[in-house]
């Protein structure tokens, strides 16, 4: 940081309560209050009125009084500017930098102190150090700028704000290779020991201490060039984010020692509200995880719908880019016991399904866009998968989030399977009833041949979930191909009824064939054949009787004794009788076929 030294003189002012002197053998002549401050100054024996146009004026107004008061409450930079305009009409040593050049200028040009009034006076001297050494410098044009947020249309009036907006911005633009000036940037994993090259983004950190307003002014500058990418602008409005917004990836976002005040909430939805309206339409300027932490934020801090839409909107654009990580928010709400913000991830599917349902047929079929939903599919399945182990998750929110994409998002279940299995083990007392809303959403057939293995010997299914799993195998077993249910060479004795299923041998594997007719595999004995025809009609009978004893029991435990007597008349056999009876039956014709 440079700065410049004005003036040999030692300091000779001092306090006496509120009222600030020079240590002289003269008497004070004129008095100068500004705000709670009284200055007792001179006003010839030291050249601060031949220095001061403005005080000439007043001092000439009140005639020839020997003492004069002179009131300065609106003067630009307050008691400290002044004090420092007045130590330059004695000839006291001042020092001036960034952080105190623009209330020094503001002052010293409210005062009149121009070349018009006295040759090398202070305005000039100070607009050259402006020229030749804050605008030549990095830092002290950023310093200088974020010093205009206190005297904002003074600094706009004199020129300062607009200067070191176009000096900030031709650095931007200069190429990394050609920036020699020192910069921040304190990324994790960055060291400018061993790296030799500037990085494109040099600039981010040092332009994020800026206010909100002033920053905004900067972006503004920086993209009417339409010199750097879009992705540069993004990165500049994350390091910004992460400057001045809480961390809502935390349970705690502002700390143990921030209080959560109304005014602080404004100052982040101002912030929040400036960040989205900033950021390129490009696809891809900023990360989608980016764009899901403003989300969460906007939901922590009470943002407005609109910014709450348009975060949405824009996340559920690049969602199939997202990762879990990216997804796994706290859910901040003393109201609820349970852990992550599903509701957040819930709205960005919603707002992709729309997006799908509008696309024309062909658009909503092509590859690009059932891969997108593809990876989204495979990703909030992930998603399902840790968010299940929190015990107090409510099942509804693993219903919603599960149901929220359409089918052509999921060409296999086995993922959702392994969520659901998660939840079904973490909450054991789940009720029969919600145990069957969470399963609605399981396609069974399309779970691989290892889930559906797995699925029908979990006992944390619901019996309607087993039963239709066995029944998938049985539909799936009778249609097999007799080509691939035989080695090379072989053929397996395979015969077709008059409805087209195939009957499968014991010692075959699945394969696919729709057939009509009937017909009989060369090499099989009748034997065979009727062996094969009982172990399937053997299979069919009991999945019928486990699907009926589980409606039963379903129906017993939900509506009570009273419906299972108005049940069990209209039923033409007692379904406690139904599994010996036939038991016995299947036995004694077996056995008898076997003679």
């Amino acid at each position: 940081m440079k700065f410049m030294k004005i003036g040999t003189r030692p300091d000779t002012f001092h306090t006496e309560e509120a009222t600030r002197t020079v240590i002289s053998d003269l008497p004070s002549d004129i008095v100068i209050q500004i705000n709670d401050f009284v200055y007792l100054l001179h006003k010839l024996q030291f050249p601060l009125l031949p220095k001061c146009g403005l005080l000439q004026r007043l001092c000439s107004e009140a005639g020839d009084s020997n003492n004069v008061t002179v009131e300065l409450h609106d003067l630009p930079g307050g008691e400290d500017a002044f004090e420092l305009c007045a130590k330059f009409c004695y000839g006291i040593t001042i020092n001036v930098s960034a952080h105190n050049f623009v209330p020094a200028l503001c002052a010293a040009k409210f005062l009149g102190m121009n070349e018009t009034v006295e040759k090398g006076n202070l305005v000039l001297k100070l607009e050259a150090f402006f020229t030749s050494c804050i605008l030549e410098g990095w830092k002290d044009s950023i310093v200088t700028l974020q010093s205009t947020s206190n005297l904002p249309e003074w600094s706009e009036t004199y020129g300062i704000t607009r200067n070191c907006i176009d000096s900030i911005v031709e650095k931007v633009l200069t190429p990394p290779a050609k920036v020699t000036w020192s910069y921040t940037y304190t990324r994790p994993g960055y060291s400018k020991k061993h790296q030799h090259s500037v990085p494109r983004d040099w600039w981010t950190e040092d332009i994020s201490e800026l206010d909100i307003d002033l920053f905004r002014c900067m972006i503004l500058a920086i993209r009417s060039t339409y010199i750097l990418p879009p992705q540069l602008i993004g990165e500049a409005l994350h390091v910004y984010a992460c400057r001045w917004l809480p961390d809502t990836t935390k349970n705690n976002p502002l700390g143990n020692s921030v209080s959560q005040t109304e005014e602080l909430m404004d100052k982040y939805r101002r912030v929040l509200e400036s960040i989205v309206n900033m950021i390129p339409g490009d696809r891809g300027s900023v990360s989608v995880g980016f764009l899901l932490r403003l989300l969460s934020i906007a939901h922590y801090v009470g943002a407005s719908p609109v910014i709450k839409t348009e975060l949405v909107r824009r996340s559920s654009l690049q969602f199939e880019e997202a990762t879990v990580s990216d997804m796994l928010f706290p859910l901040h709400s003393t109201s609820e016991e349970y852990s992550y913000d599903v509701d957040l991830v819930v709205a960005v599917l919603e707002s992709l399904v729309v997006l799908w349902r509008r696309q024309s047929p062909t658009a909503a079929e092509n590859s690009q866009f059932l891969g997108s939903m593809r990876k989204v599919g495979k990703l909030v399945d992930s998603y399902l998968q840790v968010v299940a182990k929190d015990v107090n998750m409510p099942v509804s929110k693993i219903i919603s989030l599960a149901e929220a994409l359409p089918d052509i998002a999921r060409p296999e279940h086995d993922d959702l399977y392994k969520a659901i299995n998660i939840y079904l083990k973490e909450h054991a007392d789940l009720s029969k009833a919600d145990k069957k809303r969470l399963c609605r959403s399981l396609d069974c057939q399309k779970l691989s041949p290892e889930v559906r293995a797995h699925a029908v010997k979990n006992e944390r299914l619901p019996l309607r979930t087993v039963v239709q799993v066995l029944f998938f195998e049985q539909e799936r077993g009778s249609k097999l191909l007799p080509s691939e249910l035989s080695p090379r060479g072989k053929q397996t004795p395979t015969t077709v009824n008059n409805e087209g299923k195939l009957k499968l041998g014991p010692d075959e594997k699945f394969g696919r064939r729709e057939g009509t007719g009937r017909t009989t595999i060369s090499g099989t004995t009748e034997k065979d054949q009727l062996k094969m025809k009982r172990s399937n009609e053997k299979l069919s009978l009991a999945l019928e009787r486990k699907l009926t004893i589980g409606e039963i029991e379903e129906v017993e435990s939900e509506k009570g004794k009273e419906i299972r007597e108005e049940v069990t008349p209209r039923s033409k056999l007692d379904p406690k009788k139904i599994i010996p009876k036939g038991s016995r039956s299947d036995h004694s014709r077996d056995k008898g076929r076997d003679r």
